[in-house]
């Protein structure tokens, strides 16, 4: 079976290559003699694979040294509980942009007060919203951002002056996609099945001076002091997406890194953008300037038009493109390990859908 052009938010593509380095190692990993999901967590053969991860993501993404990586199960909705659990003290700042702000904040909640600085919620989440540092805590314990929106297709394009307030970032959809400095962060969070890998594990970047501030009443399993001090192994991780994730990394540096998979990324954008902007039945949703490298939400106008674009596109084996319930029409999720020619079979595809009507 040919394999289908999948723009799906996630679980999402992955580079065939990644794919097929796996398959040839499934049964057989190396000289163990077994397969990564057979084998202990405790043994060498897989502190080898872990460790090798870690070092890999830490060269694409410069992660400097007093930060800590965490590989940790849970999710990223995890985390919007983690994270104050750990961080928060009595109060945090957030910009509200979607979904996944929203279920921060109500974590975020249950431990103190939460500030909402800017929330672009009266447009429905098409743009990110204008911030007036006047509205900012400085007396926070951090503030919140969701980098890259999946549902909406927005995104930061320039990290917020907190004025010294550490930021919390939840990348899980746009980490590895464009070149960030980690060091104007206090903690990176990110689910692994969007650019990581496959779904089971969840990337932690955090300042080794943000560990061991948790409460006694924090769960053990749930301080990043546990997993700092163990490396990632107080109990048994999600051993196989990491050693995923490991391939994935090494597959990114042999693009180029995260700049060179930064200028595909652009690439694609933009010309999936460019007919966006010029066609006469399909239109974009997100104000221009705030515009996804990753999720690009698109609609006609006419939800039986939608549907009959996106029954046609799955018959081309272009699939998973229908929009998200919130914002509905479709939505073209192009990851890191979408290729090129995949945005464009898409947009060779809704020109002949167009000139069809």
């Amino acid at each position: 079976m040919n394999r289908v052009f999948n723009f799906s938010a996630g679980p999402s593509v992955m580079p065939e290559s990644v794919l097929i380095k796996a398959q040839s190692e499934l049964v057989n990993y190396g000289n163990s003699g077994m397969s990564v999901m057979e084998m202990s967590h405790r043994s060498s053969v897989y502190q080898d694979i872990i460790d090798r991860a870690e070092a890999s993501l830490r060269d694409i993404m410069g992660i400097p040294k007093n930060y800590k990586v965490l590989f940790l199960g849970g999710g990223a909705s995890l985390q919007f509980a983690m994270v104050p659990m750990n961080l928060m003290k009595k109060k945090i700042d957030i910009v509200h942009t979607g979904v996944w702000t929203k279920k921060a904040i109500e974590e975020a909640k249950r431990f103190g007060e939460v500030n909402i600085v800017a929330s672009s919620e009266d447009k429905n989440f098409t743009y990110i919203p204008d911030l007036d540092s006047s509205k900012f805590s400085t007396d926070a314990d951090y503030f919140h951002i969701t980098t890259n929106n999946t549902i909406y297709g927005t995104r930061f394009t320039k990290i917020p002056d907190t004025k010294g307030v550490d930021i919390v970032a939840d990348m899980s959809s746009n980490i590895l996609s464009e070149v960030y400095d980690v060091s104007k962060f206090g903690l990176i969070f990110a689910g692994a099945q969007k650019n990581m890998g496959p779904a089971g594990v969840t990337v932690i970047i955090i300042r080794e001076d943000l560990i061991g501030k948790a409460g006694d009443s924090v769960p053990t399993m749930l301080n990043y002091k546990t997993h700092s001090e163990t490396e990632s192994m107080f109990n048994t991780p999600p051993t196989f997406p990491i050693y995923m994730c490991g391939l994935v990394f090494d597959w990114i540096k042999s693009m180029g890194g995260v700049p060179g998979i930064q200028k595909i990324n652009e690439e694609k954008a933009g010309i999936l953008y460019d007919f966006l902007d010029g066609s006469s039945l399909f239109s974009g949703t997100v104000r221009k300037q705030d515009r996804s490298l990753m999720n690009i939400p698109f609609v006609t106008g006419d939800a039986e038009i939608d549907a009959q674009f996106i029954k046609g596109a799955t018959g081309k084996g272009l699939v998973n493109l229908k929009g998200h319930r919130s914002v509905g029409g479709m939505r073209a999720s192009i990851y890191n390990a979408m290729p090129v020619d995949g945005v464009k079979a898409l947009v060779s595809y809704m020109k002949e859908f167009e000139a069809g009507r």
